[in-house]
């Protein structure tokens, strides 16, 4: 197996591509470390890094928790958690990128299991982005540093490696089971990969590879749509993309009908061009064929209408200062980075916030949105120094579990479970939802915040206009609200004098240290 780093790259890029203007937040070193630097062997998986990062990227802390978020800290350190999934009897499994292994957390005794890969190479790490449960009763995972896909049989505990077929510089990232085959996504690959291990071939897998319509491009994560369509995204950073949708029941079709004759693939295609988006990376599609888009480097998500070929922007609370800190004054305009995004069985769409350290929660129906603060914060990947309770837990995947998110937390060796069921502080109600306006004019609502208990709380807003095209003003900073007497906020939205026409979204929320609840407005600005 020729170990590779990219996967390991690709995180550190995401990690601190919002963080780019910070002149002292620099790309973490993620290859072997010199021989110079002082090593102590603690017979641990921390052994794969020079003492001097063991905080960076082993945890800086204990496990913490919060009224909606607790915390498991895994019993060996250093494992660095990622692919997470949860099987029919409600256990939690995750792989390790720093130790090869697959790992169990059972919520009834909330005790791990840790199970040792033989074929793990010594001190290999690989990013392993992508895991699901399979009916037979084994886990499929991603490995991007050796190109494979592996199955864990969770009865017997063996590992198998799958050859993923590599084409260049590939990076097998996240993979759906649909059927006897496995749909895999190449990052870097750009190639959208069926593999079929039930059907092999001179002891070979048998795999399909549909060649994304950009070249020289990343290929985003996918969905499949109800009518079994997949969607991804194919993109260029910071260059704009496409959203492609793949007819691939037709393709097969035909394909099978045409036998040794081949179909022309690109038929079976169609290509919509992406609004302004720098890094399209996490997708899901809706029961009602809605395609939703997460766009890591900004604070946007995007609906697509595939009827009227519409996208509809929407942004994300500003993320707290505690998790960018901004001691250097640098960051300008901190995001959110909101990840990989996927739909609970009540229909709302979650999506890990990275770089906001948060996990979002929005209700289509009606475009309200609830944002929990993760309660770990590694100071080392944000510009905190020497501020306290500031950085990032590194949030890079969830799985939904009924009323349950659970969630790890890559550079704080540990897994974390969000328990939506649990009341929030307050709910809000706005008297308008919709509102138009002529270039430099301005409005007036009433944002009602109707609380279930008592504390502080403050306001908070934020729009999908360029600039400063939309202006928002609430009559107070913040207000100590008790758990029976509804509180009046009076909230101005003015239209620049030299605004661009057009609808925008505005969310206006409040917020306390653990969550911000929000409603969005549609501001329509007159031409």
């Amino acid at each position: 197996m020729k170990k590779k780093t990219k996967g390991l790259i690709l995180a550190a890029f995401f990690a601190v591509i919002l963080l780019t203007s910070v002149a002292s937040v620099g790309l973490p070193r993620l290859n072997p470390p010199p021989e110079s630097e002082e090593v102590t062997v603690t017979g641990t998986p921390a052994d794969n890094f020079p003492d001097d990062q063991r905080a960076q990227f082993c945890g800086s802390e204990n496990a913490k928790s919060n009224t909606y978020i607790r915390e498991y800290e895994i019993q060996t350190k250093c494992t660095q958690p990622l692919a997470i999934t949860t099987d029919p009897d409600g256990n939690v499994w995750f792989a390790q990128v720093n130790t090869g292994k697959i790992a169990k957390f059972d919520p009834n005794t909330e005790s791990f299991t840790e199970y040792e890969n033989p074929e793990w190479p010594q001190m290999a790490r690989s990013m392993m982005w992508g895991i699901a449960y399979s009916p037979d009763g084994s886990l499929w995972f991603t490995d991007e540093a050796h190109d494979s896909v592996w199955k864990f049989s969770i009865m017997d505990g063996k590992y198998d490696r799958y050859g993923y077929p590599s084409t260049g510089d590939s990076l097998p990232q996240r993979l759906e089971i649909a059927g006897s085959q496995i749909i895999i996504n190449d990052f870097t690959g750009n190639k959208i990969t069926f593999l079929d291990p039930v059907t092999q071939s001179d002891g070979e897998t048998a795999y399909h590879i549909v060649t994304s319509p950009l070249e020289n491009s990343f290929t985003g994560t996918f969905a499949v749509d109800p009518d079994g369509n997949i969607w991804y995204t194919n993109w260029q950073f910071r260059q704009g993309g496409a959203l492609v949708k793949f007819d691939q029941k037709s393709y097969f079709e035909a394909s099978a009908l045409a036998k040794d004759a081949g179909v022309p693939l690109f038929d079976f295609i169609k290509v919509f061009q992406l609004p302004s988006m720098n890094a399209p990376n996490g997708i899901s599609v809706g029961n009602d064929g809605l395609v939703w888009i997460a766009d890591t480097s900004s604070s946007f998500f995007y609906s697509f209408d595939p009827s009227s070929e519409k996208f509809t922007k929407y942004i994300t609370s500003k993320p707290d200062i505690s998790s960018y800190g901004n001691s250097t004054g640098l960051i300008k305009t901190p995001v959110s980075g909101p990840y990989w995004a996927d739909f609970d069985q009540k229909g709302r769409l979650v999506f890990n916030e990275q770089s906001a350290n948060r996990i979002g929660i929005f209700d289509p129906s009606t475009e309200s949105l609830v944002e929990y603060n993760v309660p770990s914060k590694n100071p080392i990947w944000a510009d905190c120094d020497p501020l306290d309770d500031c950085g990032l837990a590194q949030v890079f995947d969830f799985t939904i579990q009924n009323d349950k998110i659970w969630f790890t937390e890559w550079v704080e060796n540990n897994i974390a479970v969000l328990d939506t069921s649990i009341p929030l502080p307050f709910q809000i109600e706005l008297d308008q939802t919709e509102i138009t306006l002529k270039k430099g004019e301005k409005a007036e609502l009433s944002m009602k915040v109707i609380p279930s208990s008592a504390g502080k709380i403050s306001f908070t807003s934020s729009n999908t206009a360029q600039f400063s095209d939309i202006v928002v003003d609430f009559d107070k900073d913040e207000q100590e609200i008790s758990g029976n007497e509804p509180a009046s906020i009076s909230v101005t939205v003015e239209a620049n004098n030299n605004a661009l026409s057009g609808t925008y979204k505005v969310l206006l929320g409040a917020q306390n240290d653990e969550v911000s609840v929000s409603q969005f407005v549609t501001i329509i600005i007159e031409k």
